[in-house]
């Protein structure tokens, strides 16, 4: 039998076997499956062959039964908390970018920063049995993320420090972000500033204020205040601004540093439609350092997060758990640095 004439799903009415696959393209069904599922055990020509021959009968694999039988499935979770934000964007990017790598696809999922959302995806991944996952948290999950490990799935936590030795974890040294900021600020001459963005139970909110704090105990005749917002976007920044805004000009802050880029944004927004000017009247400085940051109106200073690194480094632990569920718990720190821009003069 050519291969042209080989059953095709619409032609026979049957979709294609692994076993037709082999017949036609002159094989054995194991090589058709290392094809498959190990195509580095094939050689280039056999390779070539018979992915042909899968191209023209139109053979699609069953995954979900295969996964089935295995008790496991090869895609890899991701439980973001915004997945607007161009921050979680870039890191499920390098995330994506290194599965790929190792052949395997990768499900996003985004909170939202809501606990109950959180909980909906946990539940969905661990029906589904993927091998992996990475999860920014939002609620109390250690006692679902061990309940699925115990079930075969590895964990990686990203963007957070887990505070425990029970799962492995990549973040950014917040703290020292937040001093970044405030010193920047200070450097140039600001003595009252502002934190705008964010729930201050977030672990990432508290850090960076945190750090900002601990430099304006260094500095006398500098203040800080702390504008609370329920979420992390634009629309909190220009909230939070316009907050400030109500108060006696006396009281105006002459910096703010804001959450991330996006409520960043939403500050500059504000600010200029109230015909504040900056950075004269008010510096503004951001924290991620997304694209949109340098494509401001006022380009955004910014504290820059290595974000597809973060990705990537996170991933490679969670490969390597998945390779070997006794492998090492790792706490992995990144440092962030100071991009200078016009919105800080």
């Amino acid at each position: 039998m050519t291969t042209s004439e080989a059953a095709r799903p619409g032609e026979q009415g049957r979709n294609v076997s692994v076993k037709d696959v082999a017949s036609a393209a002159g094989v054995s069904v194991g090589t058709v499956s290392n094809v498959l599922n190990r195509p580095e055990k094939v050689s280039p020509a056999t390779l070539e062959h018979v992915q042909r021959v899968i191209g023209e009968l139109g053979f699609i694999r069953n995954d979900a039964a295969r996964q089935l039988r295995a008790g496991t499935n090869r895609a890899v979770g991701m439980i973001v908390l915004d997945v607007r934000n161009p921050f979680f964007t870039d890191v499920a990017r390098g995330v994506e970018l290194r599965l790929g790598e190792h052949r395997r696809p990768l499900i996003l999922g985004s909170s939202g920063q809501d606990a109950e959302r959180e909980s909906t995806y946990l539940d969905l991944f661990e029906e589904q049995r993927v091998s992996g996952l990475l999860i920014t948290p939002v609620g109390k999950v250690l006692p679902r993320l061990r309940r699925l490990r115990e079930r075969g799935t590895q964990v990686v936590v990203v963007d957070r420090r887990t505070g425990s030795r029970e799962f492995s974890s990549v973040a950014v040294d917040d703290v020292r972000g937040g001093r970044i900021a405030a010193a920047h600020l200070v450097e140039v001459g600001r003595r009252r500033l502002a934190f705008i963005g964010g729930p201050r139970g977030l672990t990432q909110i508290k850090h960076r204020l945190r750090g900002a704090e601990s430099v304006v105990a260094e500095h006398a005749g500098t203040s800080l205040r702390f504008v609370e917002t329920g979420t992390m976007d634009a629309d909190a920044g220009r909230q939070g601004a316009e907050s400030l805004l109500a108060l006696p000009a006396r009281e105006w802050p002459d910096a703010i540093f804001a959450a991330n880029d996006l409520v960043a944004l939403g500050v500059l927004q504000a600010l200029t439609l109230a015909g504040v000017r900056v950075p004269d009247d008010v510096a503004i400085l951001g924290y991620d350092d997304i694209d949109f940051a340098a494509s401001a109106a006022i380009p955004l200073s910014s504290v820059r997060q290595p974000r597809e690194e973060l990705g990537e480094v996170a991933t490679d632990l969670l490969l390597a758990a998945i390779e070997d569920p006794s492998a090492q718990v790792r706490d992995i720190v990144l440092e962030p640095e100071l991009v200078v821009r016009r919105s800080t003069g």
